[in-house]
């Protein structure tokens, strides 16, 4: 494959809009798009080009990377009526950033391969501060051509990228790496409240705790201290990806309730998927 010079990005907010700007400053031309007024504004004093629908993106870009938070909006993204399809003659790779169903993510992949179109499965992780940094992890998978093609790019937002397989382990790797995740939130959340309730200062105890066995990612970083607005659907998928091989989970469907119980109590809001 050919380098990649220009970069699409549909979905210009927490995540892309960061993800914009590094892919800049690494030389890359970058267009995108968002139904968002104030995040293309944003965007576009970055130097981001920007246009009004993934159409669009498609027809100028090499890569698309898509950054939109559900399955139905990559749906309409992908194939709507100004959709990244309806581009006419336009087949950039596109690289899936959002976190799906594994199993979507390889229909989806048969699906754009049936037009000529490669698909890469590029989940990330670390959240909003990482791509402030530039410090994102990629769990990647799909074409191992098309991926080291695009490694450039991105590079200039991710410090650890990894090829996992075919189209749809990139998604299983960030599957399980949200398990472990609102899993440690929520044991922390319990041992800090017991620990307080016990007499010692909470804010003492993660001090200590984050140089025992104990210790880990959520802990270091406070993500239970930040809203956590995808941790309903991450688990949603781990627990549907289980049905569906036949495992029982048991910890998994302990975690979902929690992690909803302690967003119940901070206040926090709970979206749902949009229909």
């Amino acid at each position: 494959m050919n380098s990649i010079e220009t970069v699409g990005l549909i979905g210009l907010g927490k995540m892309g809009s960061p993800m914009a700007g590094h892919l800049i400053a690494k030389g890359f031309r970058v267009i995108g798009c968002d139904p968002v007024a104030d995040a293309c504004a944003k965007a576009r004093a970055l130097g981001v080009q920007i246009v009004d629908s993934p159409r669009e993106v498609a027809r100028a870009a090499g890569l698309v990377i898509i950054v939109v938070g559900f399955e139905s909006e990559v749906e309409d993204v992908v194939f709507g009526k100004d959709g990244i399809l309806a581009g006419a003659g336009a087949r950039p790779v596109v690289a899936l950033a959002s976190t799906v169903a594994p199993r979507y993510a390889t229909r989806l992949a048969a699906r754009l391969g049936e037009r000529n179109v490669t698909l890469l499965d590029i989940p990330l992780a670390r959240g909003e501060p990482a791509a402030a940094a530039g410090k994102l992890l990629i769990y990647g998978a799909g074409d191992v051509a098309a991926f080291e093609a695009c490694r450039p790019a991105f590079a200039s937002f991710a410090s650890d990228i990894f090829h996992l397989g075919q189209v749809g382990a990139g998604q299983v790797g960030k599957m399980v790496n949200n398990l472990l995740l609102w899993a440690c939130t929520a044991a922390n959340d319990e041992g800090l409240r017991l620990g307080q309730a016990l007499g010692v200062d909470p804010r003492r105890l993660r001090e200590a705790l984050l140089h025992g066995s104990g210790t880990n990612w959520s802990l270091e970083s406070g993500a239970g201290e930040r809203p956590m607005p995808w941790a309903e659907k991450d688990m949603s998928i781990v627990l549907h990806e289980a049905d569906l091989a036949r495992l029982s989970l048991p910890l998994s469907g302990t975690v979902k309730e929690v992690i909803k119980g302690l967003k119940i109590r901070k206040g926090y809001e709970m979206p749902e998927e949009p229909h």
